[in-house]
């Protein structure tokens, strides 16, 4: 085994052992070494995430996507960093993006969704919701849950789509 591919492995072990700390550090080292290392990237992003340093995140995630265009987990994770800080037309362009690669996408078509509505492009955003629920009626229950959805839960164009 490789020494980049035993750094590896003790940051997915600190991850599962609830280290994200120790895990960063990990993944640290594989980058010094190796900087376009796609796993350590897309896993660096995903710690930043957890610990809310979104931009930091975002970073990571263009790492990965300069090297994969369409690497579909660092554009919903970017997309979702965007979201969480309130940049919702970046965070729909990354979604736009993983439909185009994958327009099966539950994932990016619900955080699409979400992303729409939190932009003030409702109707566009419940019309995808609704087309989501039609094809996984799992998300109904999940979108009447979402703090995303919480100023819209009342309006007759959520429940419509959520009954």
């Amino acid at each position: 085994m490789s020494e980049i591919e035993s750094l590896l492995k003790s940051g997915q072990t600190s991850l599962n052992l609830g280290n994200p700390k120790d895990a960063l550090g990990f993944y640290e080292k594989v980058l010094d070494q190796d900087p376009t290392n796609l796993e350590a990237l897309l896993k660096k992003g995903n710690i930043f995430g957890k610990f809310g340093k979104f931009e930091d995140a975002i970073i990571c995630y263009d790492g990965v996507l300069s090297q994969e265009k369409e690497n579909i987990l660092a554009l919903l994770n970017k997309g979702l960093c965007y979201h969480k800080i309130e940049q919702y037309n970046p965070a729909i362009e990354c979604f736009d993006l993983v439909l185009k690669v994958k327009p099966d996408s539950k994932t990016g078509m619900y955080n699409m969704a979400s992303s729409l509505i939190k932009s003030g492009k409702l109707t566009e955003g419940l019309e995808l919701l609704s087309q989501l629920i039609t094809l996984d009626a799992a998300y109904k229950e999940q979108a009447k849950c979402d703090i995303d959805f919480i100023d819209i839960k009342n309006l007759n164009e959520f429940k419509a789509v959520t009954i």
